[in-house]
């Protein structure tokens, strides 16, 4: 079994940045590909970022490029999404998730966190 624990969520105000970690923990983790994702009440979860484990190559939703920064410390197992130019619409609850096999970044994850709650005030 995968654990994974994100931290580094806030409040903090629009043109502001966060950075938000994913700690990964559990004998069978091994992913190909580990992705963040957010939620609002009411909404279906949204794609926001997803990173290949061993090669690092990255892939963001229009929505953020530019702005995030998704990033992996291979030897601690930690995944980080560092946000900048904030805005309010990027308020949500922001979830980590590892994929164990290869396939579309954006979808059929495996294991997913518990989320941390990130808010952008205008």
């Amino acid at each position: 079994q995968v654990q994974l624990v994100e931290s580094g969520g806030g409040l903090v105000q629009a043109g502001g940045s966060l950075r938000l970690s994913c700690a990964a923990s559990g004998r069978t983790f091994s992913p190909v590909t580990m992705g963040w994702f957010r939620q609002v009440p009411g909404k279906e979860r949204e794609f926001v970022a997803a990173i290949n484990w061993r090669l690092g190559f990255t892939v963001y939703a229009n929505s953020v490029k530019g702005r995030f920064t998704i990033s992996r410390d291979n030897p601690k197992n930690t995944l980080y999404l560092q946000m900048n130019s904030l805005k309010p619409e990027d308020t949500a609850v922001y979830y980590c998730a590892s994929k164990q096999r290869s396939g579309s970044y954006s979808d059929s994850y495996d294991y997913w966190g518990q989320g941390t709650q990130v808010t952008v005030s205008s």
